[in-house]
This record gives structure tokens, C-alpha cells and sequence, in this order.
């Protein structure tokens, strides 16, 4: 065999070799996808099983450790306590009415322990209804801590400026002790929220972002584009190959 021909040789078994890998790779991020995908919409299943199904008791005090985004967030979930008044937080907003703020109010519970309630929004201006005197019963969504701040902009506690809801270091700021680490969305009928004056409750938005599907199928794709250049590049090495052995023959 003459040495172009085992240069050529070594040269597509190395093609080969990383064909194989890339093919591997490319079926292993599809399976992944279609793996995220059926996880994704079990999610979506059971949130909407918690959206409407009948209200529970928020988690008490001794069950906050146990409190997670899989297993709480978006429950259905009432409070029965009284608002501590003049501690509300404003924390930019955009909803469908517009831009401005979420209002935040701590609920004290009768053992002492304490849970934010995201009364709901009111645009840049409007007023803000003080929160109700006396024992409330409030009914919403739960909603788990936003620690950070916001889309590229952090929250300022000591200007007392937020872009998301960080419970911790609302409370903080607050000097509020056994704070729950979850917040509820109230409803739009929910005390506090009156619905037609700020703040409007029962604007939380449930969406899932769903691609996994298309995600998938350009995985694949590409798995399919690596068959297909292989398949060109052995039809062309056989080619080669032919013409080779035709012109070592005429040598002969």
C-alpha cells in the first residue's frame, strides 16, 4: 500500500472516529431534551393542580425547611393573622396594567411568625390603600423568595429601592423577625386587595417556558447532518479509492 493511501487511511478513520463522537453527542443532548421535556410538563401538571385546587393553610413555622419551588410554589394557600401597618414595600413592577409597583405587607400570625403578602400591583403615582385593621384571612399563591434583585439591577436596601422580592432582605430592612421564606400572591378578592384601588391582587403570571420539543428535533437534526456527511465523505473515499487502484493498474 503506498503511502498516500495509508495517510488517507488514517485520515478517515480519524474522520470516522470524530462522526461517531459527534453522532453520540448530538442523540445524548436529544435524549436529554426529551428527558427535560416530559419533566417540564409534569411540572406544569401539578402547578395547575395546585392553582386551582381548594385553599390549604400556608405552611407553619416548623414546615419551612421543607418549603421548595418543586413541592410549594403556586399552592393555593390561605393566612389568618393581622397586617403590621406602615412597613409596606414597593418593589418594581410590570403587569398588564402597566408599570409600577408590587406592594409588599407583612402578616403576623398569632404565634408571632410573619408572612409577606404581595397585596398586588399599583402604577408609578397612583396611591396605596392602607392595609386593613383587624384579624384577615387571606387567600393567594405562594410564591417563593427572589434573592438578588432584578434583571441587571441589583436591590438597594439602604435607599430602600428593590426590583425583586427578596424576602430575607426585606425583612431585614424591616426589622422583622420569623419571617416566613415564601410570599403570597393575593387574590384579586383578597383583604388588602381591593381590586378596583390599588393595589389589584390576583395578577400573578403562571408560565412555563417550553422549548424542549424544538430543542430536541435540532439535536437530532444534527445527528441526522453528521449521517449524512459521513455517508458523502466514505461515497467520495471510495471514489478516490477506484481511481487510485485504475491509475496504480495503468502503472503497472
Amino acid at each position: 500500500m503506498s503511502a498516500p493511501s495509508r495517510s488517507r487511511q488514517m485520515a478517515n478513520a480519524a474522520l470516522a472516529l470524530c462522526a461517531v463522537l459527534a453522532f453520540s453527542g448530538f442523540v445524548a443532548l436529544g435524549n436529554w431534551q426529551v428527558e427535560r421535556r416530559a419533566w417540564k410538563l409534569d411540572l406544569i401538571e401539578r402547578v395547575n393542580g395546585r392553582v386551582h385546587a381548594p385553599a390549604v393553610a400556608a405552611p407553619a413555622r416548623n414546615a419551612w425547611p421543607a418549603v421548595s419551588r418543586d413541592s410549594d410554589e403556586y399552592r393555593h394557600v390561605s393566612v389568618r393573622g393581622t397586617f403590621l401597618s406602615d412597613l409596606d414595600t414597593r418593589v418594581a413592577a410590570a403587569t398588564e396594567l402597566g408599570t409600577g409597583y408590587w406592594i409588599l405587607s407583612p402578616l403576623q400570625r398569632f404565634d408571632g411568625s410573619v408572612v409577606m403578602i404581595n397585596r398586588g400591583f399599583v402604577a408609578q403615582g397612583d396611591p396605596v390603600a392602607s392595609v386593613p385593621a383587624g384579624e384577615v384571612i387571606v387567600t393567594g399563591l405562594i410564591r417563593l423568595s427572589e434573592p438578588g434583585g432584578g434583571v441587571l439591577r441589583d436591590n438597594l436596601p439602604a435607599e430602600d429601592r428593590w426590583y425583586s422580592r427578596d424576602i430575607e432582605a426585606i425583612a431585614a430592612a424591616r426589622n422583622l423577625a420569623a419571617v416566613a421564606p415564601y410570599f403570597v400572591d393575593a387574590a384579586a378578592d383578597a383583604p388588602g386587595s381591593p381590586g378596583g384601588a390599588g393595589p389589584v391582587g390576583g395578577l400573578t403570571v403562571i408560565r412555563f417556558h417550553n422549548s424542549h420539543l424544538i430543542y430536541a428535533i435540532t439535536w437530532y437534526g444534527l445527528a441526522l447532518m453528521v449521517v449524512g456527511a459521513a455517508v458523502l465523505v466514505c461515497r467520495e473515499g471510495r471514489r478516490e479509492g477506484r481511481s487510485e487502484g485504475r491509475r496504480e493498474a495503468k502503472r503497472r
